[in-house]
């Protein structure tokens, strides 16, 4: 529509909204669909043929397809005033359906040149081929389902997106890849200092997305490598005293909370195990959380007989929270933590003579070498004679 013809349009719209008679409203409600219906009567629809040659001139992938349809394409004739007119031609069929095709003359043959002009540069949407995100977040979510999910296990997966949504995804969500700046990194390192675990898993999920992305080759560089980081050192669980120990079984006797300490200081079970702990045959059953590349491994710890007295009538077993039970476990020994438990089991498997391959697999620890061959050589038999010595 000209501008001449809209500015009309809605000087009679608006005598329309303010008019105060009836009769003054019929008379421009009427002018207006006269006005609509001639500015319809100035735009015609048809098909327009390509000729031979014109198809010949296309982009082999579109010639085929305009023969088996006739060589027709939708074309749109303007009249703009008594003497101009103006020719719109668009092809929106599939598969080369998004964006459509468009081009537009002042005569048909101007209108078809500009049309195969822009056949040449066309390259057609294929909904089928998986796109990389280039902007930080995007990139972070694609990196987590399609790389992360497979490489580690459900639970690690679990705590690092919720580490990433809880502490990364708010600084970078809004930037491009490109854009962000190892200082910008830095001072987000920086803010958890004072927390060294956290601070370590943010670096390693940054880092892994960094990499990801050079290897696509998004980026260049890796941001991170401008970074200052010095390694959090972790300190090592510490065993527990026997007589902390008897003292905190004795404080939870004869309540639905026994089970959760039991367990974890006569099998050793990480506190992200414990809901998995089950009972098979002569040996406590669990998901071993450190297993690679998403497999489910499971580790078998033979029912000891520090262990075999607090099972007796007991064929399941559900342990609580690791939250709950380490509040439990705070109230009677406030200087040490759940892990201390693993830290002790394993303590107390040395001091009773177990072999190490054994602890090893009670433990559920990495392998490699002579000492995984020695894992796969190991009968249920011994390992069971193995866990009769955990008695003291």
């Amino acid at each position: 529509m000209e501008t001449e013809n809209f500015t009309q349009l809605a000087t009679k719209l608006i005598l329309l909204a303010t008019a105060t008679t009836e009769e003054e409203k019929s008379r421009l409600k009427k002018e207006i669909a006269e006005f609509s219906q001639q500015e319809n009567r100035d735009i015609k629809e048809e098909f327009l043929k390509f000729t031979e040659k014109e198809i010949s001139k296309m982009p082999k992938q579109f010639r085929k397809i305009f023969r088996i349809e006739g060589h027709k394409v939708h074309v749109r004739e303007r009249k703009d005033g008594r003497y101009n007119h103006s020719y719109e031609i668009r092809y929106a069929k599939k598969p080369f359906n998004n964006p459509p095709i468009s081009a537009s003359g002042t005569t048909i043959e101007e209108a078809k040149a500009r049309f195969i002009e822009k056949l040449q540069s066309y390259v057609p949407h294929d909904d089928s081929t998986p796109t990389v995100p280039k902007d930080f977040d995007g990139f972070a979510m694609y990196w987590f389902e399609n790389f992360h999910k497979r490489k580690v296990g459900e639970s690690t997966y679990k705590q690092n997106l919720a580490i990433y949504k809880r502490n990364i995804q708010k600084e970078f969500e809004h930037m491009k890849l490109a854009e962000i700046l190892p200082v910008q990194i830095q001072k987000l390192l920086e803010e958890f200092n004072d927390k060294g675990r956290t601070k370590e898993t943010i670096h390693s999920i940054l880092n892994q997305i960094f990499v990801c992305a050079v290897k696509h080759g998004i980026l260049k560089l890796n941001p991170l490598d401008m970074c200052f980081y010095r390694k959090h050192e972790r300190k090592h669980g510490q065993a527990i005293p026997k007589a902390e120990e008897k003292r905190l079984l004795s404080t939870y006797t004869g309540t639905p909370f026994l089970l959760d300490f039991v367990i974890p200081l006569y099998t050793g079970l990480r506190p992200n195990e414990y809901a998995t702990a089950t009972i098979d045959g002569e040996f406590i059953k669990a998901n071993n959380s450190k297993r690679k590349n998403g497999r489910t491994a499971f580790k078998r710890i033979p029912i000891s007989p520090m262990l075999k007295p607090y099972l007796i009538g007991i064929t399941e077993f559900k342990l609580h929270h690791p939250d709950t039970i380490a509040e439990k476990f705070k109230k009677v020994l406030p200087n040490y933590t759940l892990y201390d438990m693993r830290t002790t089991f394993q303590t107390r498997c040395t001091e009773c003579g177990i072999a190490e391959v054994a602890i090893g697999l009670f433990m559920g620890n990495a392998i490699g070498g002579e000492l995984k061959k020695a894992y796969t050589d190991v009968s249920d038999e011994w390992l069971i004679n193995e866990g009769k010595k955990l008695n003291y």
